[in-house]
């Protein structure tokens, strides 16, 4: 069997970045001492999240793919030997800027990156006026020493045919750093719809592609700077899933914690022997789905 040890970091993030660093190195450290071979932390993880208004200030935040926040995962990477998938708000030229997910692998050197695709843009997730949506690598599985990663982040994993194309190019586990959380004004019940929707639709993910997934979600309320909203309570409910969807590990909705699973990535191709979804596919039929809509004319 090819198995490996996942760990997810679900933790408060902070404004300052040394102050985020700090703790993350010390859940990193948890992870490592329980053998981590491949970490996930969730979405960007160096500071609070800074979407919830259009502030142009906050442009300031972005960094170079080899930025600060890059060589921290590198070298905690190298550290503790482990594959690491982070985040970073990135500047990639003057007016171009992308949330982009950072991929280390066990000796420091940077993997691959993979630049969000879909961006959403709703009151508390003004995203739309920080990121351009990613055009280099599209759907592309990143090679590590551990096999390929098929990393997107948040908004992504509502889309299945993200996954898909992740998974027909050949990616061994779906990764997704995420970053959602419930406003304070919705229903106890609304707010239950919507965390099991996240959860629903990503184990559908690890179903409809028989894969391993793990979404790794920060946790804590962050107050909205403009004080026009009431802030965001992140759900946490960081989980692992199997080939056939099922919940391995799972976080709570509030405590900084570590999710673990040993994965065995070999299963993936015995659940495809038993559920040949790939065979059956209907690829003669499938011409629309590269229309944003299709009228009955």
């Amino acid at each position: 069997m090819r198995t490996i040890n996942v760990v997810g970091i679900q933790q408060v993030c902070f404004s300052d970045k040394k102050k985020s660093f700090e703790k993350t190195q010390k859940w990193i450290e948890k992870a490592c001492a329980q053998k981590a071979e491949l970490i996930v932390l969730q979405e960007l993880h160096a500071t609070e999240y800074f979407c919830q208004t259009e502030d142009p200030g906050k442009f300031d935040l972005a960094e170079p793919l080899d930025g600060p926040t890059a060589q921290f995962l590198s070298q905690q990477a190298k550290n503790t030997n482990a594959v690491i998938v982070g985040s970073i708000f990135e500047r990639r030229a003057a007016g171009i800027y992308h949330n982009t997910a950072l991929v280390f692998d066990k000796d420091g050197s940077l993997a691959g990156h993979y630049r969000k695709m879909h961006i959403p843009d709703d009151p508390g997730f003004y995203e739309k006026y920080y990121f351009t949506p990613g055009d280099s690598n599209g759907f592309e599985p990143i090679q590590t020493s551990l096999g390929k990663l098929g990393v997107m982040v948040c908004w992504d994993q509502w889309y299945p045919e993200g996954a898909r194309l992740m998974a027909l190019k050949g990616a061994e586990i779906l990764i997704y750093p995420t970053a959602i959380g419930w406003d304070k004004s919705d229903s106890h019940d609304e707010q239950m719809r919507q965390k099991d929707a996240w959860i629903g639709v990503q184990r559908g993910h690890s179903i409809a592609n028989n894969l391993p997934l793990i979404a790794v979600n920060r946790v804590g309320a962050e107050a909205d700077p403009s004080a026009q909203s009431n802030g965001i309570n992140f759900w946490g409910h960081s989980f692992i899933s199997g080939q056939q969807g099922e919940l391995i590990a799972m976080a709570d909705h509030q405590d900084e914690c570590l999710i673990s699973a040993e994965i065995n990535l070999d299963q993936t191709e015995q659940v495809r022997r038993i559920w040949p979804y790939f065979r059956d596919r209907r690829i003669d039929a499938y011409q629309g789905l590269n229309k944003r809509y299709l009228d009955d004319k």
